[in-house]
């Protein structure tokens, strides 16, 4: 079989993983960074790289994966992050007005933001991907205990701090104690996993 045999197949069924693949891998990169252009900017370069290598990383199974863990690594690259800011506003102006996020999504973005970008990695895909720890492993490069590690690590500064955003401002403050919203609980989340 040819090269050429290879790839015949290749546009649509990379178009197909691209459709179905592509705004969840945004969410998981923008979850991670907490900026949307820079993730979308780090998620069209790692699918530009994935196409470039179509051949080789379907070969070994799902390329998810791969995609995600390039995405990543290009995300949370400093000289990419500045590099990609100054090249859009040059190219595109000021970004336009976007709809406002809910109360609890802000406080998620601003608690994750202020988790070194090791914890927020392996949170976001352990908890928001629902990853097992062992995949969480292999795509951040590092031990299944680092990872434990890191889980552990962020859940305790997360949940005080979704804790303390729910209490200074949180939704639902109205007087009465059945209108405020659930706390969240930590127990349940260090368990998981």
């Amino acid at each position: 079989m040819t090269q050429a045999d290879d790839l015949a197949g290749a546009p649509a069924e990379f178009d197909a993983f691209y459709a179905a693949t592509a705004k969840r891998l945004v969410a998981t990169v923008y979850a991670i960074t907490g900026d949307l252009a820079e993730a979308e900017d780090a998620v069209q370069e790692a699918y530009v790289r994935a196409w470039q290598r179509w051949g080789r990383i379907t070969r070994d199974g799902d390329p998810l994966p791969w995609v995600r863990t390039v995405a990543t690594r290009l995300a949370i690259s400093t000289w990419r992050r500045t590099r990609n800011r100054v090249r859009a506003h040059f190219r595109h102006g000021p970004q336009a007005d976007v709809p406002e996020l809910s109360a609890d999504r802000v406080a998620l973005v601003e608690a994750l933001r202020e988790l070194p970008a090791q914890q927020r990695q392996v949170v976001v895909l352990h908890h928001l991907l629902d990853l097992p720890v062992e995949q969480v492993a292999r795509e951040a490069g590092v031990s299944n205990g680092a990872v434990r590690t890191r889980l552990s690590r962020a859940r305790k500064v997360l949940g005080t701090r979704l804790t303390d955003a729910e209490g200074a401002d949180g939704p639902g403050r109205t007087g009465n104690p059945a209108a405020s919203s659930p706390t969240y609980n930590t127990e349940e989340v260090v368990s998981h996993g």
